[in-house]
């Protein structure tokens, strides 16, 4: 059961914890297949550059509100960003 607290923290099941930062990042990083991009969705995932950084900068601002548009919709695989996070 998905539970919205906050709208920055998401719960599946009790044991995962998504918080906003990460299944944007991982939206971000599936969604360009510019290497560029992926690796601004890692440092976002890592602390290396903020939310407000990347919906300032040119290069990723499109991207971003499109990531920020999937989040809303809740069309997310919770294993695979999971996944995402731990690997990165």
């Amino acid at each position: 059961m998905l539970v919205e607290l906050y709208t920055h923290i998401y719960f599946y099941d009790w044991r995962v914890i998504m918080d906003k930062i990460s299944c944007l990042a991982f939206v971000l990083y599936q969604s360009s297949k510019s290497q560029e991009i992926k690796q601004l969705a890692i440092d976002l995932l890592n602390g290396d550059v903020s939310l407000r950084e990347l919906k300032m900068d040119i290069r990723s601002k499109s991207q971003m509100m499109e990531a920020e548009l999937v989040l809303k919709k809740n069309e997310l695989d919770r294993n695979k960003v999971q996944e995402f996070v731990e690997n990165y």
